[in-house]
C-alpha cells in the first residue's frame, strides 16, 4: 500500500522572511525591561517556545523574570512585531511551493510557535487564510518547539499519521521537534541556521529556501 506524504511547515524563516523582525521586536521588548541581551543571542532562540526562551534568559542574564514580567515582555514583543509587519514578505518560492502542493493534492498545514496575534501578520503576507488552511499556533497546544505538540496537532488536522509527515523548518528547534514525533525533518537555510546545525538536529535534507525545495521536491516525497 502506497503511503501518502503530507507536509507540515513552520512559518517564520520558512515561508516568510520574518526572523529578523522577531529578533528586533524581542530586542525592543527586552530593552524596555532593562534586560541586556545581544542581538545574536536572541536570534539563536527564535522558534523555541516562550517557556524555553524565558529559561534561557534566566541562564544567560541572571535576571529575575517573574510571571508579570514575562507577560509584559510578550505584549511588548507583539506590539513591536506588529509595527514591523509591513516589511514582512514571503520567502522566494513560498507561494509557488504551497500552490504546487495544492495542485498536486498533497495535503499541507502550518505549525508555528508564534501566537495568532503575530502569526496573522505572516499569514496575510503569505496570502494564507487560516479559515481555509489548517494552521496551528502556540495558542492551541500545551507546549511549543522543541516539543512536538504543534506538529502532532497539525498532522491530526490533516487526519494523517505523523510518520507520513515531512516537517519543513528553518531552525534546530523545528528539526528536534520533528525527530521527537517521528516525522522526517527538512531544513531550510532561510532562517539563518547553518547546514551542519540543521543536520545535527535531525534534518534529512537541507535546502536554501522554499524555491530550492520546490526544485528538488521529488527528493523528499513530492512528485513533479
Amino acid at each position: 500500500m502506497r503511503i501518502e506524504t503530507v507536509f507540515l511547515f513552520d512559518l517564520d524563516g520558512t515561508l516568510v522572511d520574518s526572523v529578523y523582525q522577531h529578533v528586533l521586536a524581542w530586542k525592543s521588548a527586552l530593552d524596555d525591561e532593562n534586560i541586556e541581551l545581544s542581538v545574536w543571542r536572541i536570534h539563536r532562540k527564535v522558534g523555541m517556545s516562550g517557556g524555553l526562551f524565558t529559561n534561557q534568559l534566566l541562564r544567560e542574564t541572571g535576571c529575575d523574570i517573574d510571571p508579570d514580567r514575562i507577560e509584559r515582555l510578550r505584549r511588548a514583543h507583539t506590539e513591536a512585531y506588529n509595527r514591523l509587519g509591513r516589511d514582512i514578505r514571503p520567502l522566494p518560492g513560498a507561494r509557488e511551493l504551497l500552490a504546487w502542493l495544492t495542485e498536486q493534492r498533497i495535503p499541507w498545514a502550518i505549525a508555528t510557535s508564534g501566537r495568532m496575534e503575530t502569526a496573522a501578520v505572516n499569514l496575510a503576507a503569505l496570502g494564507v487564510d487560516p479559515d481555509r488552511v489548517p494552521v496551528v499556533t502556540r495558542d492551541q497546544v500545551k507546549y511549543a518547539k522543541p516539543d512536538p505538540d504543534l506538529f502532532l496537532a497539525a498532522s491530526a488536522r490533516l487526519d494523517a499519521e505523523i510518520e507520513r509527515a515531512i516537517v519543513v523548518g528553518d531552525s534546530i528547534w523545528d528539526m528536534l521537534a520533528a525527530t521527537r514525533c517521528r516525522a522526517l525533518g527538512v531544513g531550510l537555510l532561510s532562517g539563518g541556521y547553518g547546514t551542519d546545525e540543521l543536520r545535527q538536529a535531525g534534518a534529512i535534507r537541507v535546502y536554501e529556501d522554499p524555491a530550492d525545495l520546490l526544485e528538488h521536491i521529488d527528493e523528499v516525497g513530492g512528485r513533479r
